[in-house]
């Protein structure tokens, strides 16, 4: 076991307990509140014996997080604490959390979800805005709190500070994007979340699933923890598995595919003139430096390209590296049937070829080579003059999907 210390919204500090190898798969665990880290603990153990490094996350006022001065306990802050704690990990976690966790988890994972975990578990949530419900909350953090005795494991500050009802009408709205696969799993008995709403729930998760505990009002107790961990070990079994896919020679292209996405790369988008005059563009990520002296790239297009015929002809062309807000652009020149120069902005550049305007940075080259490259030809071009804009962003793109930069 070792202790673990993030920093989280505003520098409070976050502390966490981590058990299993390094090199496992993650998973984070994320209590409810009036609880600490301590209430997964055979959860935790579970996980581990199932091949999982388990990090268990005591939320701020809670356990051995620090206690803020100013009291802050606004929901807000306890979401960017989460993103921070994630942003700071060095893996992508299966994010398990409930009550309080879960609305924290889901709101935190509500944008960006697939660059910061990889899977979401949300136990015994409240999903839709009901006063009732708020009040009960309430009354069990109060009773909690009065039967506590010797040294408290949570702040009493954080009653009241929370606007449930608000909360759980938020997570409920940002099911639509939580873009990752999530199991909620609900006690049959539940006074907090009925079966209907939790159903409703999931049918508006991109990738949901639903499963109940029997007998169990609350989930995340004692004598209910072998059902959960059973569910939980099928989840990651199913959805995140400790073996990682692999590709073959002959075996299922889409693999090697989605190998090949794992490298991080910019987007271009490779334009140039045909001889009647008409400019002609397509969107490509396979692009690299290759040589300083003489200053070279390239660009690698697919044989099947509606332009591929021209840009393997081409005296000269140009490569337009992709800035964060050009994704409609990349998109554009991804797709077919339409006119994509009508729509973007551009000029022609001092060597005859079309420039993206607000690009990260273009290149006019002259053709050096072209080589094939089977379903691919390789078109390498000497550059003849590079402009660039060093104050914006570049547009991402990893396994499949658009990305930004994110700063911890």
């Amino acid at each position: 076991m070792s202790i673990l210390a993030f920093r989280g919204f505003a520098g409070v500090r976050l502390e966490a307990e981590a058990i299993g190898a390094e090199d496992d798969p993650a998973v984070l665990l994320i209590h409810g509140a009036g609880q600490a880290r301590a209430v997964w603990g055979s959860v935790a153990e579970a996980l581990e014996m199932a091949g999982r490094r388990v990090i268990s996350l005591d939320l701020r006022g809670h356990g051995g997080s620090e206690w803020p001065e100013d009291g802050r306990y606004d929901f807000e802050a306890f979401v960017e604490d989460l993103r921070a704690v994630l942003a700071q990990l060095g893996t992508r976690p299966v994010v398990v959390a409930s009550t309080l966790g879960g609305w924290i988890a889901g709101a935190a994972l509500e944008q960006d979800a697939a660059m910061l975990a990889s899977g979401l578990v949300l136990v015994d949530t409240p999903v839709e805005a009901d006063p009732d419900v708020s009040r009960r909350i309430g009354e069990r953090l109060r009773a909690t709190a009065d039967l506590a005795t010797g040294q408290a494991a949570w702040d009493r500050r954080l009653i009241g500070s929370l606007d449930t009802a608000a909360v759980a009408g938020r997570i409920a709205a940002a099911a639509p994007t939580i873009a990752l696969p999530t199991l909620y799993v609900r006690g049959a008995v539940s006074e907090i979340v009925s079966r209907a709403d939790a159903v409703a729930f999931v049918d508006r998760l991109p990738d949901g699933e639903f499963a109940e505990v029997e007998d169990a009002a609350l989930v995340v107790r004692e004598d209910r923890i072998d059902a959960l961990g059973g569910h939980l070990v099928d989840f990651l079994e199913r959805r995140a598995p400790r073996r990682s896919p692999e590709y073959r020679a002959g075996s299922d292209a889409r693999t090697f595919r989605d190998a090949l996405g794992c490298f991080a790369t910019g987007v271009t988008v490779v334009t140039a003139v045909c001889p009647d005059g008409t400019p002609i563009g397509l969107t490509a990520n396979s692009f690299t430096s290759v040589s300083l002296d003489p200053p070279l790239l390239l660009v690698c297009v697919a044989n099947t390209a509606g332009s591929a015929p021209r840009l393997r002809e081409t005296e000269r062309f140009a490569v337009n590296v992709l800035q964060i807000g050009q994704q409609p652009t990349s998109n554009r020149f991804a797709g077919k049937g339409e006119d994509r120069f009508a729509a973007t902005p551009w000029e022609l550049g001092e060597y005859g070829t079309p420039v993206l305007a607000g690009s990260l940075s273009s290149f006019e080259c002259a053709r050096e080579a072209v080589h094939d490259g089977g379903d691919h030809f390789i078109l390498v071009g000497r550059v003849l003059k590079a402009i660039f804009e060093p104050r914006r962003d570049p547009l991402l793109y990893f396994r499949g999907k658009y990305r930004k930069l994110h700063f911890a």
